[in-house]
């Protein structure tokens, strides 16, 4: 049957719309924030009256730092725990500490007992079962060359800052760190830092994470970023913080006022969920971009969190409308006390050959798994070049398609352009 050209692409068009409708299907039941306002505000308003807490307090980042929930009774008055439950939290707490902003705790159904941001929030029993594990698997203590480094590869570094965070997430990679009280990495240690960056040229690119750096005041912070500007080669500074998710209301205008000051400025922030992107981070987010900072996510892949096609999904194109590129999938690390967040590698590699070609490019990140001991990041992927021949590579298309592509080498340019003019 011979078509023209309109009824051809209007077939493709209907055999494309049938392949979106499952996950069309499936996002209406995923929890997302920015839907989600008004019930998340009730809670708010809830949880301040619990606090003796005004609408400003709510809003005030220092607030919400200093009323951060750290006791069981606390989080009882708003959470419906069961006594287990409530034995299990204070049994964690001898080992790992916990704390919730108020601002998250808003974001947890009381009456979901799966609510994804119950389980990155709140201590579970899962985390004291796990006696094999080390606590850094990464082995930073043995990529530290100074001061308050991890130094990982060639040309950029880290330096953690604080170990202070708005919440303490349960599958934090860095729990060792956490200690038992808030603190700031003592000046001479940071200076020690910066200067091992002056004394090494070959480092352009640094990441100010810990802990979360935007815990720090305003006047801390930007010591160091100008202490960082003075230094000739250093090309990019980044902050690793997950506050735009955690506390948005750290985002103050006086903040982006300060940090847009030291360009080129990137933060790479850590939502895990759609429940996460609601308004206040969609308004936080928006402020950094409007200031010219770049954002990215890296996102962890974690069991009963986000591993499934169709959340993550949701999730990066929920970013994408808060104008936050996904940036990394991480495999989640073999921490001690974390596990039963663990999942295959299969459920990563499923989630990343699902989201090419079902989704836009700017909505697929990079997974990567941390190769043990420091030894850095390594990208996994599907593979989809099937084999090789002389001069053809055959190979797999989104769709399962199987083609052939030419493959032929490539003159160089230059020696067509002798040639052209011989």
């Amino acid at each position: 049957m011979n078509l023209n050209k309109r009824e051809i692409a209007l077939e493709r068009a209907s055999v494309l719309k049938m392949r979106i409708k499952d996950y069309l299907d499936a996002r209406e039941h995923i929890q997302r924030g920015l839907l989600l306002t008004d019930e998340i505000r009730k809670r708010q308003v809830e949880i301040m009256k619990l606090l003796s807490a005004t609408s400003e307090e709510f809003a005030d980042w220092h607030w919400q730092l200093r009323n951060r929930i750290r006791d069981v009774e606390t989080l009882h008055k708003f959470l419906p725990l069961t006594e287990k439950e409530i034995e299990e939290i204070k049994e964690v707490s001898k080992v790992y500490r916990w704390a919730i902003s108020p601002y998250y705790l808003s974001l947890i159904d009381p009456e979901d007992i799966y609510s994804p941001i119950k389980l990155l929030a709140v201590p579970s029993s899962f985390e004291l079962g796990d006696h094999i594990h080390t606590l850094d698997p990464m082995a930073e203590e043995f990529t530290n060359p100074a001061g308050a480094i991890t130094r990982r590869y060639p040309d950029r570094l880290i330096i953690n800052v604080t170990n202070e965070c708005a919440m303490y997430c349960r599958h934090c990679q860095r729990r060792r760190n956490i200690g038992d009280v808030d603190r700031m990495s003592p000046q001479k240690q940071i200076q020690e830092s910066i200067d091992y960056i002056r004394d090494n040229p070959e480092i352009r690119d640094v990441l100010l994470t810990g802990g979360d750096p935007l815990t720090m005041g305003n006047q801390a912070l930007e010591w160091i970023l100008s202490e960082l500007r003075k230094i000739e080669h250093v090309e990019i500074i980044r902050i690793g913080s997950r506050t735009p998710v955690t506390m948005p209301m750290r985002i103050t205008d006086k903040l982006v006022s300060m940090l847009k000051k030291y360009h080129p400025l990137y933060l790479n922030t850590h939502f895990n969920h759609p429940m996460e992107v609601t308004r206040e981070a969609k308004i936080a987010c928006e402020k950094l971009s409007n200031a010219g900072i770049i954002l990215g996510n890296q996102a962890v892949l974690l069991n009963g969190i986000n591993n499934d096609k169709f959340v993550m999904r949701c999730l990066n194109q929920e970013l994408l409308k808060i104008r936050v590129r996904p940036y990394y999938l991480f495999h989640a690390k073999h921490v001690r006390g974390t596990m039963h967040f663990n999942t295959s590698i299969d459920d990563g590699i499923e989630i990343m050959e699902y989201l090419r070609g079902y989704t836009s490019g700017l909505a697929i990140p990079y997974y990567i798994v941390n190769a043990p001991l420091g030894k850095g990041k390594t990208p996994i992927m599907p593979e989809y070049i099937i084999s090789r021949g002389k001069n053809s590579f055959t190979l797999r298309t989104w769709e399962g398609e199987v083609i052939v592509y030419e493959n032929h080498p490539s003159m160089p340019i230059l020696e067509m352009i002798k040639k052209k003019h011989k």
